[in-house]
């Protein structure tokens, strides 16, 4: 019997070998039956008969099918000859129109495919162009034939070259990779070339194949090594830019580079602003900084100059002399004269006496009646705090950062109302990095690398991950029921009634459809005379290189697509990768899409519960000894959870930072002159009750806002309890340290006492007060979110703690002065104390030094002029900082230090190899109906060259700028191909039921013999209005198949929204970003997407038709986060702006019109906010929302620090601005440094050890820089500055003292001559008498107290 098998495989061989290969011939003809040596198989794998005979001339039915199918072949009826059957025309036509579906976009690509296949099987001349080289025995209904399973094909490189250039671009929309990576098996669409795509074509394990051929590509010219006769084919292939011979137009520029039009330059981003070849704000800076020291240099010789001349003309005496100082004051002053008091001086002295006599008469009354005021305050505050019960904490990112009415918001409000909201990410990223890789040596694909997380074990480890994943299940209390993954996932292909199969789920293991038995699967193959065995390693390289293919190209057979029905993409499941290099990846990515419904909607509680569960077998799992993977991992709420979770872990730090600063003020207020007063000089209570104050404030601000609507959030709770406490402290030292620093006068009642120190202080108390309320109340026109709520709360509180600070406080104040006076104890007020109150003011340690010391070292004339030129020098170093300062905030910021979200967010950006998706969206207006409306969408053959879809594609051919990776998807190019007559998608039922409706590619050619439309005769196929309103329903719902790859469901069944009359009134198409690491690349990324959607909108709009309002935009779903920085410049300088209003309009008119004390107000805060962005800088602190809410308390908290000093110099009554400066300096600086500094400073140092770095960077660094800043340039820098520029004295309070001197001359003299004219004069008179020098020198009673009188009406600060 063997002897038999051999020799008949001996003759077969010779007859073989003695073939001809002459013109006319046919090496083979009509089929023979199925292929033994092939099985399952896509299509029958029906093989010719073995038939070497004249070529036949095609007549009647014949010749017309021929004409149909290869129609190039055609010469005429009668005097056309073929090499192939009616039955193989139809089987060659059943399997082109598979190919041709995925290549008819191209109709050149198309059309050289078919011309291929058609001379391999039809030509005349087929004898010379191939060469059998296997035949087997093949039985059909009992006959048994020679039946060719093999053969040689002879191409000239001049065809096959030109043919695979046509096809190598050709696109498929929903996805946006090329056809052609579908169609070379191993090698994907890169690594593809004409012999590598032909040897695929004729690979029978392709499932398309029906037998094996081997392609020869014989470059012209080139003889040696054919068999005798042999010619290989050299036919015309068409380039993919011409039209073919049937009138189909040439391929678009999509797929088509020869087809595009010439672009003009590109218009590259603008380059740093340079000048003279350097940094361009560099050098304004420099210039800045010279005209700044030049200005204040020659104001100092001017100055100097005329001090000279006018000392020489006092030696020459053409003028009185006079004392001066070096800024051409007057030491001892003259008399002024009542007519040279200006308007505007005298306003001052009015408004200032006004102010203090009306806080003087409430402060009394307020310290009259303490329980009153303090019940009446508490009644306030309960009524206003009872809002509470009705707050509204706002957690949701989306809602805090992005205003409802924002351009983004907008867009995400109408993507999420016409389309389903982007799903819910839950995702893994897993590594093996102490795994070793190794090198496998496959019989298809030779040697390839492999990682060592591509390796079987680890491979199994995942797929039981994702299984217990997927069986998650839990009570539902929304549902009433058990819940599990199938209630919330995204199931694309099944979204009524899913499966747990039917759920997305992207992973490396979905290559193998979760399934062991495929992982495990083995079979032997041959390849080129080698038999080897196959496994896993080779079905997954074929798939990460082929995810669209429904069976691979080995022995094993196999599925690339998910068990879900869809593909999963390489960059999906595998990452850090290089050169696509995919085995050789570093990690493997496990995705789990949800649903993502709306927070009304009672399965988002759902979906949350999932993710709950998912996160707690993913950590459990990561604490397990046996896990083998290190990786990072987030659910879709995991961001949120996180920013909750670090803002409630660092409420404790908060609430020791606020413990340290009452220490602080408790400890601080307190007058220790006797250690056995020390027990009733503590102002404990004093400085529980300021810090109640403060909490009262702050409880009644958001207690109203929540009455009125107005939510709150975590970040109001954090900030402006500490703003308010920078505020209200600074006024409780001013205020009491004023009160132990003044002397109560004879005869002068306690309450009356406090009530003349509330006069003297408060004025500069509400001058801060409501310059920082208004500033907040302004900053409130923010378009930001956060920003404005912030602003509210803060004005508001501001406002109310100035408030209760001139009730409440005062009350308390008065009781504590009540028990201080009877020497009781403070906290056991039952104990007294012997030893006596000393009738002294008290001014502390902190006054003396700042007299005695620090004040003369500061304004001496070397240290003014060096603290000049220092902080000129800062400030323009900072402007120039200012403009180096990174905008945004990335999202790892956010995060507390151990989160694992910082992994995630790691992990992502050195593994994932894309970026997130970017949606153009269409708004209802445009007719897409119209061949016109069409060809401005689609990108295929006869559209238009500047299409939507056709500028995203340009857009991509420089991700650098556009930063687009992976060009759109095109439901109207995919609609079309669907419809056209060459594939199997559209048909009709003929008959039954449903006759005349659309039949699915999966019904059988019997019952749907009849196309939705006829072929076109110039081959662009457009339906009429009618026909695609009919089809485009029915091409939403088909699911795709091998049948039928552009079917619509999962793609984009949710991609196009109709009415109820069938216009479209949105749709959308998804392209890919670049991989986004930071907030610069999400925000450059938004701002490009929005220039092109804006240039296809005025593209589209030019169409006729098209509504004047209609608009493209792009969605992403990061966009309401970045969209802010945008703008967020310039609305931060718009609403520092604000803020700095009304600390020059208040201090000019609480100051009585004092234009220039309002001014140097106002430049010392604007140099305080710009030295703080330029620390910003050096410091690594971002600008953003954030930081913007800091720099606006930082004009807040810069106004305690410098308006108290520059209304305590504007009514000082020294004779010089150095005098005037070191009054200040020590009298108020003092108070600021104790209330304002010094409270803030250690608060805010126990931000350091918050956990959350949000808190680290924004609260600790940010606010650690505002008070270093603040209190240099309150206490070194104002001072300094108001001794060179600050405003002269004002002559109505000079002449209001002279008038108050005057008169008490008077009566001093009056009450000398009663004591003349009586006779019982005093021992003491006499004196007095004898003496005149003593009484003129010596102040007197009388004098004295109206001195206080006088000092009532003004701040002697």
């Amino acid at each position: 019997m063997n002897r038999v098998a051999a020799l008949i495989t001996f003759l077969t061989f010779m007859v073989l070998s003695e073939a001809q290969h002459e013109p006319g011939f046919c090496s083979f003809y009509e089929e023979c039956g199925h292929n033994p040596s092939v099985g399952g198989t896509l299509l029958p794998p029906i093989v010719p008969c073995l038939d070497y005979s004249r070529a036949r001339a095609l007549t009647g039915k014949h010749y017309r099918r021929l004409k149909e199918v290869c129609p190039f072949l055609d010469r005429g009826e009668g005097n056309t000859f073929a090499c192939c059957s009616k039955n193989q025309l139809s089987s060659l036509e059943r399997s082109l129109t598979l190919s041709k579906s995925l290549l008819v976009r191209c109709p050149s690509c198309a059309e050289n495919f078919a011309h291929l296949h058609c001379i391999n099987t039809c030509s005349p001349n087929q004898s010379q162009m191939v060469k059998v080289t296997k035949v087997m025995n093949v039985t059909t209904l009992n006959i048994t034939k020679e039946g060719v399973v093999g053969y040689e094909a002879f191409l000239s490189t001049s065809f096959s070259d030109l043919s695979f250039q046509s096809c190598k671009s050709v696109r498929i929309p929903a996805t946006g990779g090329f056809a052609i990576g579908t169609m070379c098996g191993r090698y994907g669409a890169k690594l593809c070339t004409p012999q590598r795509w032909y040897d695929f074509q004729g690979d029978s394990s392709n499932g398309l194949a029906p037998l094996d051929i081997d392609f020869l590509l014989v470059p012209p010219g080139v003889t040696e090594g054919l068999p005798a006769g042999v010619i290989p084919y050299a036919g015309r292939a068409l380039r993919c830019n011409e039209t073919t011979p049937s009138g189909s137009q040439d391929c678009s520029c999509q797929d088509c580079q020869e087809s595009c039009p010439r672009m003009p330059p590109l218009n590259l981003p603008p380059g740093p602003f340079r000048l003279l070849g350097t940094d361009g704000f560099l050098v304004i800076t420099i210039l800045l900084l010279c005209l700044l020291l030049f200005s204040f240099i020659f104001y100092l010789a001017v100055a100097h100059q005329v001090r000279s001349d006018k000392r020489k003309d006092e030696k020459k005496g053409k003028r009185k002399g006079k004392g001066k100082d070096q800024n051409s004051n007057d030491v001892n002053q003259r008399l002024i004269d009542p007519s040279e008091v200006t308007c505007a001086e005298q306003n001052s002295l009015v408004a200032q006496a006004l102010l203090s006599l009306q806080f003087r008469y409430w402060g009394t009354l307020m310290a009259t009646y303490p329980l009153t005021v303090l019940l009446l305050s508490a009644a306030v505050t309960a009524v206003f705090s009872v809002g509470l019960k009705d707050i509204e904490l706002t957690t949701d990112p989306v809602d805090l950062w992005s205003a409802p009415n924002s351009r983004a918001r907008q867009e995400k409000e109408f993507h999420d109302t016409f389309f389903d909201p982007f799903f819910r990410t839950n995702q893994l990223i897993l590594t093996a990095p102490g795994k070793k890789g190794h090198i496998y040596d496959s019989l298809l694909f030779g040697k390839q690398n492999f990682s060592g997380i591509i390796s079987k074990d680890l491979i199994i480890e995942l797929m039981e991950l994702q299984s217990r994943i997927q069986n998650i299940e839990f009570w539902s209390e929304d549902l009433n029921r058990t819940a599990s993954l199938k209630d919330v996932c995204f199931a694309p292909l099944n979204p009524s009634n899913p499966n747990l199969t039917d759920c997305a789920v992207n992973s490396l293991p979905q290559y193998f459809q979760n399934s062991l038995d495929n992982l495990n699967a083995k079979a032997n193959m041959t390849e080129l005379g080698v038999t080897k065995e196959v496994d896993w390693r080779d079905h997954l390289i074929y798939c990460l290189g082929s995810p669209l293919s429904f069976k691979d190209i080995t022995a094993l057979g196999l599925s690339c697509m998910a068990d879900y029905g869809a593909p999963v993409f390489s960059f999906l499941a595998v990452g850090g990768y290089e050169n696509d290099d995919l085995t050789n990846a570093e990690a493997l990515i496990m995705t789990f899409s949800l649903n993502n419904y709306a927070r009304t909607n009672t399965k988002f509680k759902v979906a949350m519960q999932w993710e709950t569960e998912f996160l707690k077998i993913v950590q459990d799992y990561q604490k397990s000894p046996s896990a083998n993977f290190t990786f990072a991992y987030m659910a879709e709420r995991s961001l949120e959870d996180e920013i909750n979770r670090t803002t409630a872990e660092d409420i404790p730090i908060f609430m020791i930072s606020y413990a340290v600063i009452f220490v602080y003020i408790a400890v601080a207020l307190g007058e220790y002159s006797s250690l056995k007063r020390i027990l009733v000089d503590s102002k404990f209570l004093v400085g529980l009750g300021g810090i109640l104050v403060v909490g009262c404030s702050v409880l009644s601000s958001m207690g109203f806002y929540s009455w009125i609507g107005v939510p709150s959030s975590l970040i109001i709770l954090q900030v402006v309890p500490f703003l308010v406490l920078a505020v209200g402290a600074d006024n409780i030292f001013i205020f009491v340290l004023e009160y132990q620093r003044d002397v109560r006068m004879p005869g002068e009642k306690r309450e009356e006492h406090i009530g003349r120190v509330l006069g003297n202080v408060a004025p500069s108390m509400l001058l801060c007060s409501l310059s920082e309320s208004i500033c907040f109340f302004l900053g409130a026109l923010s378009t930001m979110p956060a920003v404005k709520t912030f602003a509210l709360y803060a004005a508001f509180a501001v406002l109310m703690d100035f408030v209760l600070q001139m009730t409440a406080f005062v009350a308390l104040l008065s009781l504590d002065a009540r028990r201080q006076d009877r020497n009781r104890c403070e906290l056991v007020c039952c104990v007294t104390v012997s030893t006596k109150r000393p009738n002294k003011p008290n001014e502390g340690f902190l006054l003396p030094l700042m007299r005695k010391y620090y004040a003369p070292v500061l304004l001496h004339s070397f240290t003014r002029f060096i603290v000049m030129v220092v902080f000129i020098s800062m400030l323009c170093g900072s402007v120039y900082l200012m403009f180096n300062v990174t905008v945004g905030l990335d999202q790892e910021l956010a995060m507390p230090e151990g989160s694992y979200m910082l992994d995630y967010f790691k992990y992502l950006y050195k593994y994932f190899e894309v970026g997130v998706p970017v949606y153009f969206v269409t708004k209802k207006g445009f007719d897409f109906t119209a061949v016109k409306g069409m060809n401005a969408v689609c990108s295929s053959v006869g559209c238009d060259q500047y299409s939507l879809t056709q500028k995203i594609q340009y857009a991509t051919n420089h991700p650098e700028l556009s930063y687009l990776g992976i060009p759109s998807n095109s439901w109207v190019d995919d609609f079309i191909d669907w419809l056209n007559p060459g594939s199997k998608c559209c048909r009709l039922y003929a008959f039954g039921p449903n006759a005349g409706k659309f039949c699915p590619a999966s019904e059988s050619g019997f019952l749907c013999p009849f196309k939705c439309m006829s072929k076109p005769p110039d081959g662009v196929l457009r339906p009429t209005k009618e026909e695609f309103n009919r089809f485009l329903p029915d091409f939403l719902g088909n699911r795709p198949g091998l049948q039928c790859p552009k079917g619509g469901l999962g793609a984009y069944d949710k991609a196009v929204v109709m009415d109820e009359k069938g216009e479209i009134i949105a749709s959308r198409f998804m392209a890919y970003h670049t991989p986004l690491t930071n907030s610069q690349e999400f925000t450059a990324a938004l701002k490009m997407a929005r220039e092109l959607a804006h240039n296809i909108t005025m593209s589209m709009r030019k169409i006729e038709g098209t509504s004047p309002d209609f608009e493209v935009f792009p969605y992403t779903v990061t966009n309401v986060f970045y969209e802010q920085y945008l703008t967020i410049v310039p609305e931060g300088l718009f609403n520092i702006s604000l803020c700095l209003l009304p600390t020059f309009v208040v201090c000019c008119l609480l100051l009585g019109l004092d234009l220039c004390s309002g001014l140097l107000n106002l430049i010392t805060i604007i140099m305080i906010t710009v030295d703080t962005v330029g620390v910003m800088t050096l410091w690594n602190i971002d600008y953003n929302a954030v930081a913007l809410i800091n720099l606006v308390t930082a004009v807040g908290i810069s106004v305690e620090f410098v308006s108290h000093m520059t209304r305590s110099f504007a009514l000082s009554t020294k004779p010089t601005r150095v005098e005037r400066a070191k009054e200040a300096t020590a009298n108020m600086g003092s108070a600021v440094f104790a209330g304002v500094a010094m409270t803030n400073l250690p608060g805010i140092l126990v931000l350091a050890f918050a956990k959350a770095q949000l808190i680290q960077i924004f609260f600790f660094r940010l606010n650690l820089v505002i008070t270093l800043l603040g209190m240099a340039h309150g206490l070194i820098f104002l001072p300094v500055l108001l001794s060179y520029f600050g405003p002269g004295v004002n002559k109505a309070v000079l002449l209001q003292l002279q008038q108050v001197k005057a008169k008490a001359a008077r009566e001093l003299e009056m009450r000398n001559n009663m004591r003349h004219i009586y006779d019982n004069l005093s021992f003491e008179d006499s004196e007095i008498k004898q003496d005149p020098t003593k009484d003129s020198s010596s102040p007197s009673q009388i004098e004295e107290n109206q001195k206080q009188e006088k000092e009532e009406r003004i701040d002697s600060f």
